[in-house]
């Protein structure tokens, strides 16, 4: 790998080359799939997925969707996942091999440009770093790991490889999200910002099951470390397998609380348990959790207010920033999106024109990119670009984003650094809710 290719400590690429990159992809995605089924050629990065499973596929179907992405082998332990991927991989002119173990995989495989990790979280680490020592890139989902030992490993084996580690924070490639953090750091619309919100309540989850007569065998199952079929298909509710809801659903959130703060938290007091699924006793992560982030930035103490439930919907997910001045609510949900501002607050040039929503029986601004002015008092000559991208599925974003850092060196909007500081916010968290008491970082934790 060249020097221009190494991976950055960046958390972000630069607006111009974001905008170039964005704008060439957007006009190649509207040819349409059948078109995409062409013959290999030499430009083609040969890529893999572990894991294939709901999420798997669903990161899967969106790479398809960028030009010269060919797929060459698929590896998941349940031969049920392996025909699925194959069967949609097949109908996009992609004729792969198919594994049960990624050690032969990646033994037999060896000119692979990159691999997708997209196992449960208790595998990330040694899944990524396998895929890291044989000298693919990895994008790997998010948690980093359900462990701290895990994910630093991890963070070690892509700086000592040199290959790139992209971690699934996907809002982190959203324009939606660096509009918002843009007006709240450089545009001072919220004004002091003193609190954040956030919360993703689900509604009461079914356990997953699997087609009758289709079960993985016993055996590999316990090759493979799990106890049996309900384990592997519910892992996110054993410890030993996940870092329970506040890694699976907080970590997104918790992530920007961190990036639009610019800095980890110094402590966090959480509560929660297993409150509604008491039935499942072999069941061990909470249902629900309730946590207060304490952040010291450079105009103050910040409080972050997070919750995660697993028993109703309401409110759905969202992010919320809370000022002096003004709020902003935002979502990945990509309909979600208002600045209310404050009464005595100064009105900016641009609120006239901007649309405006009713919230909460009160008048907001409707969120969107190019809305604000430049200096000169002019409209942002890239914003149509930029709000064109912000359209996209963040997940499809953040895939290009790792595909064009293995093309063309653009840095990683979450390589592994980043993505450890979110593992060790909430990690700790769920330590904080087991101890029943406020846990208090140090300050060299978020260091690797």
């Amino acid at each position: 790998m060249s020097a221009d290719n190494k991976p950055s400590r960046q958390t972000g690429i630069t607006r111009r080359k974001f905008v170039q990159t964005a704008t060439a992809a957007g006009l190649m995605m509207t040819v349409p799939a059948w078109a995409q089924e062409s013959t290999e050629n030499k430009d083609d990065l040969k890529v893999a997925i572990i894991g294939p499973g709901s999420q798997g596929r669903l990161l899967m179907t969106m790479s398809l969707k960028i030009p010269g992405i060919r797929y060459a082998a698929i590896c998941d332990v349940w031969h049920y996942h392996q025909k699925y991927a194959r069967n949609i991989l097949k109908k996009y002119g992609h004729q792969v091999n198919v594994y049960e173990d990624y050690r032969e995989m990646l033994d037999k495989e060896r000119d692979l440009d990159a691999v997708i990790v997209a196992t449960p979280d208790w595998m990330h680490a040694e899944h990524a770093i396998a895929c890291l020592e044989a000298g693919k890139h990895v994008y790997c989902e998010k948690e980093l790991s359900n462990t701290l030992d895990g994910a630093r490993k991890m963070v070690l084996a892509a700086r000592e490889t040199g290959k790139l580690l992209q971690i699934g924070h996907q809002r982190r490639s959203q324009p939606r999200y660096w509009h918002a953090r843009k007006m709240i750091e450089k545009d001072k619309i919220l004004g002091r910002v003193t609190h954040t919100y956030a919360q993703w309540n689900r509604a009461r989850l079914l356990e997953l099951g699997w087609p009758k007569g289709k079960e993985v065998p016993p055996e590999t199952l316990k090759r493979f470390g799990y106890g049996s079929m309900d384990e592997f298909r519910n892992w996110r509710w054993y410890r030993k397998y996940s870092g329970g809801p506040m890694a699976d659903l907080g970590s997104h959130q918790i992530d920007i609380f961190n990036w639009f703060l610019k800095t980890p938290p110094k402590s966090v007091l959480a509560g929660g348990g297993l409150d509604y699924y008491t039935e499942q006793a072999d069941r061990n992560w909470y249902d629900n959790v309730m946590a207060i982030y304490e952040y010291h930035t450079d105009p103050g103490t910040v409080r972050g207010f997070y919750q995660v439930l697993n028993t109703t919907s309401q409110g759905g997910f969202y992010e919320q920033f809370m000022g002096d001045e003004g709020s902003l609510t935002i979502s990945d949900d990509g309909k979600t999106g208002h600045i209310f501002r404050e009464v005595h607050a100064k009105r900016r040039e641009w609120e006239d024109e901007a649309e405006k929503v009713e919230t909460m029986g009160r008048e907001a601004i409707e969120l969107k990119i190019g809305e604000t002015l430049s200096p000169e008092g002019k409209k942002d000559p890239q914003a149509e670009a930029l709000a064109a991208q912000g359209q996209k599925d963040s997940r499809l974003l953040h895939l290009e984003n790792f595909f064009d850092a293995i093309r063309n060196g653009t840095p990683l909007t979450c390589p592994a650094e980043v993505a450890f500081d979110t593992c060790v916010s909430v990690l700790r968290a769920n330590e904080a809710v087991e101890a029943g008491c406020r846990y208090d970082f140090k300050p060299d934790e978020f260091t690797v």
